[in-house]
This record gives C-alpha cells, sequence and structure tokens, in this order.
C-alpha cells in the first residue's frame, strides 16, 4: 500500500516509516499541511496517517481542504491524536476521516490495522 504519514515530530515520523515500511508498504513522510499537499500532488497515497496537531494549518483543517478537492477526495485518511479532547472522534469523523487512532500507537499492530481500514473502505 502506498502511505504518506503526516508527523511534525521526526521521531514519531521516523517510527511510523520504519514500521510500514518493514510491513512492505511504500512510505512517504511529511511534517507539516502544506508539505502534505505538494507531496501529494506528486506521489498520490492510498492512505494518510496523519497526526491532528500540525504547525500552521492543523490536522483537521488539512483532511477538510483534501476532503473538498476532487483529485484527492478519494483518499482514506486516517487521524492520529494525542488531544481527543481537542479533536473528538466524531469531528474528526464528520469531517471526512476514516479512522481515528489516539496516541500511543500501538507499533506492533498498527500496519494490520492500516491494511484492515483499507479493506473495510474498499
Amino acid at each position: 500500500m502506498n502511505i504518506l504519514v503526516i508527523e511534525d515530530n521526526p521521531s514519531h515520523l521516523k517510527l511510523a516509516h520504519h514500521v510500514l515500511s518493514a510491513a512492505g508498504n511504500h512510505v512517504n513522510g511529511a511534517e507539516a499541511g502544506e508539505q502534505a499537499v505538494a507531496s501529494i500532488k506528486v506521489d498520490k497515497p492510498q492512505l494518510i496517517l496523519m497526526d491532528l496537531e500540525l504547525p500552521g494549518m492543523d490536522g483537521l483543517s488539512l483532511v477538510r481542504h483534501l476532503k473538498a478537492d476532487p483529485e484527492t477526495a478519494d483518499i482514506q485518511i486516517v487521524a492520529v491524536t494525542s488531544y481527543p479532547e481537542r479533536f473528538p472522534r466524531s469531528l474528526v469523523l464528520a469531517a471526512g476521516c476514516v479512522a481515528y487512532i489516539t496516541k500511543p500507537i500501538n507499533t506492533r499492530t498498527l500496519s494490520h490495522q492500516l491494511e484492515q481500514i483499507e479493506r473495510e473502505q474498499a
């Protein structure tokens, strides 16, 4: 699967990249919303794993931006947050995300979890 991980914490980005690549996925990373938009135009992912707490454009704004654009509206987005009180599940799913994961992420099950989400959305 072609996955874009959007995460502003370099160590979290590196860990997600390592875990998902080891499971056989093609993984790109971005540390901010604007960088992610540029990356998506070059290499359209099947799935985006997006931290909602991003510098500049927050993840929820980015989700709404991507869902409003016909070229990116069909990309499956999985939200990740350490702040469920700031980004409630109902708000995130209403914005267009297909799933919601709270941190800390379980690295042993992450790849399987994303594969299951992708199958359910197909």
